[in-house]
């Protein structure tokens, strides 16, 4: 992995997607595994490729409360009448073989009898005593589910990689597996920088401010395939910087740090990443977030992105996150855009792909519109509180007018 420092080419800008590409090339997948319950499962990520055990469903079963019977019965024996023998349900099958002219009453789930091989439903015939008779024609296997149905015994279930949610549980479960083998957490320590700073809680003097970058980085590492270490407030002099991140690389597999990754007198986070590790000092193309660091300690991945707290969200949502998926073993998408068409005016100058705060709704026939917000500025959390989605606007895109289209980027609620 080579690196540059591109500091001192202020105006070599990356771009978004070669940021993109060049993190993910970079960073390794971490190795170890757990073997965790299936009901703490959701959120990890699968280590190995299962087969299943066997056929889902085990048994042909039938799809609806009806009557199952031999369709040869009524095509070759033209019969319109059957008997009623028995009654299969859910749990507890009829135990007989099926005579000609005979039939089941059979509900929904319930394995079929022996010999039956249609079902027809119970609002399709007139019953008189244990006698039916059809009201209507139907075709051969209609409203049976055959074993294997789903997925036949041996054939892949789940492949390796795969980010268990809820579906996933429930397919494991269906297959009869207790246990899962998963990648194991990604570790991941975190701090803010600068002499300013305080956590939440303690007192402040003139001058002094609110820590808000932990507590935003906190919730969007809190996954459950990922392990957080915080390390606090990290103030500005070299030899503490120097050491936080020491300390970081030796119990973490990524350290992400806020603020002091600029070329200013007192930011200390570059000249100590210059000293301990591998470091790629980048000025991303985008706004909020242009100031970038992405390197190595040690073997700890390092992530230094701005000291504004929207520009942390950006930066976050759009280098680091598929790069922590990446990292765990699972193939990241990139976030969701759709199209929609500005209420409001939106002011921009070319040069940086920007994310604007907007507040989108649909419009009733299909589509979107978006309202852009006001507090757009890189420290202005309120904005991002009140908006619903990431206007989206392309490098070279000089501002937008009410009516024009734009793209939009939801916001979701979980943190991945």
């Amino acid at each position: 992995m080579e690196f540059t420092d591109h500091c001192s080419e202020p105006s070599n800008s990356l771009s978004l997607e070669d940021a993109q590409a060049r993190i993910q090339k970079a960073v390794p997948q971490i190795t170890g595994v757990d073997n965790v319950p299936l009901k703490l499962a959701r959120g990890r990520v699968l280590a190995v490729t299962i087969a299943a055990p066997n056929d889902l469903p085990p048994f042909p079963n039938s799809a609806m409360d009806g009557y199952a019977f031999r369709h040869e019965d009524i095509s070759v024996n033209k019969c319109a009448t059957l008997t009623v023998v028995g009654t299969s349900f859910a749990g507890k099958p009829y135990q007989g073989n099926l005579g000609s002219g005979e039939c089941v009453r059979i509900f929904t789930g319930a394995a079929m009898p022996v010999g039956a091989d249609t079902v027809i439903m119970q609002e399709d015939v007139t019953k008189d005593s244990t006698v039916i008779r059809l009201n209507r024609a139907i075709v051969p296997f209609a409203n049976v589910r055959p074993a294997g149905d789903e997925i036949h015994r041996d054939e892949c279930l789940l492949e390796s990689g795969k980010l268990l949610q809820y579906a996933e549980l429930g397919l494991l479960a269906s297959a009869g597996l207790p246990f899962v083998t998963v990648t194991r957490k990604l570790r991941v320590a975190y701090f803010s920088t600068g002499d300013e700073l305080r956590s939440v809680g303690e007192a402040l003097d003139f001058g002094q401010i609110y820590d808000s970058n932990r507590y935003l980085l906190h919730s969007l590492l809190g996954h459950p395939a990922i392990e957080t270490i915080d390390m606090g407030v990290v103030t500005d002099d070299a030899p503490t910087v120097k050491q936080a991140l020491l300390d970081a690389s030796r119990q973490a597999d990524v350290i992400i740090s806020s603020g002091g990754v600029s070329v200013g007198d007192a930011d200390f986070v570059a000249a100590s990443l210059a000293e301990l590790g591998q470091i790629d000092f980048w000025k991303v193309a985008v706004k909020p977030g242009k100031p970038f660091a992405f390197g190595k300690i040690g073997s700890a991945c390092f992530f230094g992105l701005p000291g504004n707290p929207v520009a942390v969200l950006v930066t976050f949502q759009q280098l680091v996150r598929s790069a922590l998926l990446s990292m765990m073993g699972t193939h990241p998408t990139p976030p969701l855009r759709l199209r929609a068409v500005s209420r409001t005016q939106l002011k921009k100058s070319p040069g940086r792909m920007e994310f604007q705060r907007g507040l989108f709704e649909a419009d009733g026939i299909g589509g979107f519109t978006v309202t852009g917000l006001d507090r757009q500025g890189s420290h202005q959390l309120l904005g991002v509180s009140r908006a619903n989605c990431f206007i989206v606007l392309p490098k070279d895109n000089k501002g937008v007018m009410p009516g024009e289209p734009v793209e939009i980027e939801p916001f979701v609620d979980s943190s991945f």
